[in-house]
């Protein structure tokens, strides 16, 4: 099976769910059209399928190589790199100024999730550097930006973030990573990251490494870490490349899945000291990092989408050739397995969560691109509450997803010839790595539902009662029971999110995984809806309704015990179960 780049999917969600249309039409975008945006996409995905995809099992099988030179990737890898950088994928939404073309985050996004689709392991490496894009043109000085930012756009120099110390986990307060002031202006940095995706490789020139570190005076805990600028090779005056730097890849991680992506632990200052160069104010490194962070879990979700697509596209084509046992209404002795009804379960279970998911994302990203290009404080917040959502439901979804796509492939699923169990591997990092999923629930809960008083949070629920409330109700539009079932999540949601503004801390920490699950079903139920909705006069009207009524009937069922969770289940999570 060869990756079908799904553009008219991807359309969908941006234009009926994340309001690609009204944004254009009110000029958010400048000049940009759908025809503009689908040649794009076209493009994006041509490249994902005839270059990413065929070195997709290749990366699997090679891995990336730890040398004494430094770290190899897979065969393939350079030229395909060189191609990426060619076409000008790496600088989509770069700014103008700096060489990019300025597109909107929404469409970067659509393009990182056919990456991904086709290859995530090497998908990762541009993702990380749009982060250190991002962070860098947040908080960097002129000068560094002058320096780094055209060749990073480019694509020339990579860029990764450096936060996980061994002792440290997703506990940055006890990092340890130090820097000294020499007196020019400079700092040595001296310590070890571990976990540092493409820390070393041998596809760019130089590899810009954003690193989290503390001042000799520094405050305890988290208020005194600074961000940190460490280039493999220092860069002379006039932009040539100059001494390397105390920068190295000690080691590669062997690891369960994206082997073909170098996980490197990082050593700095193992000489004389890394040279690195301050990063917004000293002691407010975690708020610059956390531009790169939330980008990064935005982008993180989409990888998750990018995972279930891959993985649904195979268990489709799989169902259609495999032919196993006799099928109620067929007449061969042995039909193809996706007339099995529970094949078909299973499928259309990756399918709708797939999409719902995919809808979440651009709607997130929408609300960013408004927030940035509109100065708009209220899409700010939105974005801010849908991030973690984004994240954590579309990476359990690919979990699940992909899981399912061996069940449905049999036997055959578990063995390593199909693939299908590579997107099984691959997708387990994603609910881990840039906030494990039961983070961004806390994130939730704490700090995203007392948003403006607890107003952004009300309005959203408000919005999906109106969207829920344009589901037709006549049975002869094909929506079953969506309407009453959505409402439902709805109504759970409500009701656990009224629980949680008043819950003691412990409760509320108790029920925020399931608070997370349950905001992603009735926020994805809706989703779905709306792609529907929109799909009136379309030739894949009805395949639409179908599927927005399957997770209605099939998948958001579940909010409502997640609600019962949530409001009576705090007491039952406890220690004593456990001895």
């Amino acid at each position: 099976m060869t990756y079908r780049p799904p553009v008219n999917d991807i359309l969908s969600a941006m234009t009926h769910v994340a309001g690609l249309n009204e944004a254009v039409a009110a000029g958010l975008y400048g000049d940009l059209d759908l025809d503009f945006v689908r040649s794009i996409l076209d493009e994006a995905g041509k490249f994902a399928a005839d270059k990413l995809a065929p070195l997709n099992r290749t990366g699997d099988k090679s891995g990336a190589l730890w040398t004494q030179e430094g770290v190899k990737t897979a065969p393939g890898w350079i030229e395909a790199y060189a191609a990426f950088t060619e076409g000008g994928w790496n600088s989509v939404a770069g700014p103008l100024a700096h060489g990019g073309m300025g597109l909107p985050e929404v469409v970067n996004l659509a393009c990182i999730e056919m990456w991904n689709s086709a290859n995530m392991g090497f998908g990762l490496c541009p993702l990380l550097t749009i982060g250190a894009i991002h962070a860098l043109e947040a908080h960097g000085s002129e000068a560094l930006k002058a320096i780094y930012l055209d060749k990073m756009i480019a694509g020339t120099w990579t860029g990764t973030m450096n936060l996980t110390e061994p002792q440290s986990g997703s506990d940055l307060s006890t990092l340890r990573a130090k820097a000294e002031p020499v007196g020019d202006g400079t700092y040595r940095i001296k310590g070890q990251k571990i976990y540092i995706s493409y820390g070393d490789h041998d596809l760019t020139e130089n590899i810009i490494h954003l690193v989290l570190a503390r001042l000799p005076d520094a405050p305890a805990g988290t208020r005194g870490i600074s961000l940190f600028l460490v280039p493999k090779f220092l860069v002379n005056a006039d932009g040539s490349l100059g001494a390397r730097n105390d920068a190295f890849c000690a080691s590669i991680e062997h690891k369960l899945g994206l082997h073909a992506s170098p996980t490197c632990t990082m050593v700095f200052g193992d000489q004389q000291g890394a040279v690195g160069y301050l990063v917004g104010e000293e002691n407010r490194g975690l708020n610059c990092m956390f531009t790169m962070m939330n980008s990064a879990r935005l982008a993180v979700g989409v990888q998750g989408v990018a995972v279930a697509e891959g993985a649904t596209q195979k268990a489709l084509a799989f169902a259609q050739e495999r032919k196993q046992g006799k099928a109620p209404g067929r007449s061969e002795a042995s039909a193809a397995i996706i007339h099995h009804a529970d094949v078909q379960r299973m499928l259309l279970t990756m399918k709708s969560l797939t999409q719902a998911s995919r809808g979440i994302c651009m709607l997130t990203a929408a609300c960013l691109d408004r927030a940035h290009l509109a100065k708009d404080a209220q899409a700010l917040n939105r974005a801010s509450l849908l991030t973690p959502i984004a994240k954590a439901f579309s990476t359990d979804n690919a979990n699940e997803v992909a899981s399912l796509g061996v069940q449905v492939h049999g036997g055959m699923g578990y063995v390593e010839e199909t693939g299908a169990a590579q997107y099984l591997r691959d997708a387990r990092i994603l609910a881990i790595y840039e906030g494990t999923n039961g983070i961004q629930a806390l994130d939730l809960v704490q700090r995203k539902l007392p948003l403006d008083g607890g107003a952004v949070v009300v309005q959203e629920i408000n919005r999906l009662r109106e969207r829920v409330a344009a589901i037709p109700s006549d049975a002869a539009y094909g929506y079953g029971a969506t309407a009453d079932l959505l409402g439902q999540a709805v109504e759970s949601l409500a009701a656990a999110t009224a629980y949680l503004t008043s819950a003691a801390p412990g409760a509320i920490m108790a029920g925020a995984t399931a608070y997370l699950r349950l905001f992603g079903l009735a926020l994805g139920g809706v989703c779905l809806v709306e792609m529907a909705l929109g799909a009136q006069g379309a030739h894949d009207h009805d395949s639409r309704i179908a599927l927005a009524r399957f997770f209605a009937e099939h998948i958001a069922t579940a909010a409502p015990g997640l609600a019962t969770s949530i409001i009576q289940g705090a007491d039952a999570i406890s220690l004593q179960g456990l001895m």
